[in-house]
């Protein structure tokens, strides 16, 4: 005999399962060629979108359920928190007190001549926003919006190892398989440009550091913004400094520094930078 479900719970079911973002299958021929358009032009942020779309399988659902089941992602959810309004506020960025990580995120944005909306772009190219119930887009925003957050608590730059070691870090948090694969493409080939200068020791010290510290997803950086920056640093367990990406980049710029004065091409291993 097949009971009934009391009133209700059935649609209730219905409209949290549409909410979420839908199962997606891995895509290898896709990735495939934005990882040779990618090759082909190391500037085009938009191939790596595409190559981690690909390649994320089931990743964003499960990163999903476990940003809804958080406190912090039910308030999100609950309060439509718009984490990008905010990071596009200069005036009120900057206004916020010295030393604090608002105020290191806008000198950092206005040094690299960056707006909160760039990732917008690249990442629209996907057309990630079709078809997106409410919820899955405020998730998917939100974790994209924090990229620059990251850079600025995590102390990497956005010099092509900064952006490997922190795409390290993020695989570490998300466990995105297709943020790992760009990570070991990228980083392949950045260890062939610059051979001997600790590459693979600066991503394997960028993963370490996404594994120790707190989940990044689901704070309420609304909150966060006006903290002073080490003690925020602290609060989510973020060690600092990162000496291995230190000594990489010192070398890599030695390296450069060296076959310049050879008159030797340097190594291109910019990644969005």
């Amino acid at each position: 005999m097949t009971l009934a479900h009391p009133a209700g719970e059935n649609s209730d079911s219905a409209v949290k399962a549409a909410e979420k973002p839908r199962r997606k299958r891995i895509q290898p021929l896709k990735a495939l060629a934005a990882i040779r358009a990618l090759k082909e032009n190391k500037e085009d942020t938009g191939q790596v979108f595409k190559v981690i779309e690909a390649l994320s399988g089931g990743a964003e659902e499960r990163l999903f359920h476990r940003f809804e089941a958080s406190p912090g992602g039910k308030r999100v959810l609950a309060e439509k928190l718009d984490l990008l309004a905010l990071l596009c506020d200069r005036e009120k960025l900057a206004a916020m007190p010295e030393g604090s990580l608002g105020a290191a995120y806008y000198r950092f944005m206005t040094s690299e001549n960056l707006t909160a909306d760039g990732l917008v772009e690249a990442s629209n190219e996907m057309k990630l926003r079709d078809n997106i119930p409410e919820a899955g887009r405020l998730f998917r925003d939100r974790i994209r919006d924090q990229h620059d957050l990251w850079h600025v608590l995590t102390g990497y730059g956005r010099d092509g190892l900064g952006e490997l070691s922190l795409l390290a870090f993020s695989y570490a948090q998300t466990r995105n398989r297709g943020v790992g694969a760009i990570v070991l493409l990228l980083s392949r080939v950045a260890d062939k440009a610059y051979p001997g200068c600790g590459i693979w020791r600066s991503i394997r010290e960028g993963y370490r550091r996404g594994k120790q510290a707190h989940w990044l997803p689901a704070e309420i950086w609304e909150e966060l913004l006006p903290l002073p920056l080490e003690q925020v640093r602290a609060k989510l367990a973020v060690t600092v400094p990162a000496p291995e990406y230190r000594r990489a980049m010192a070398a890599a710029e030695a390296l450069d520094a060296a076959r310049v004065e050879l008159g030797e091409p340097t190594g291109d291993v910019k990644l969005a930078a």
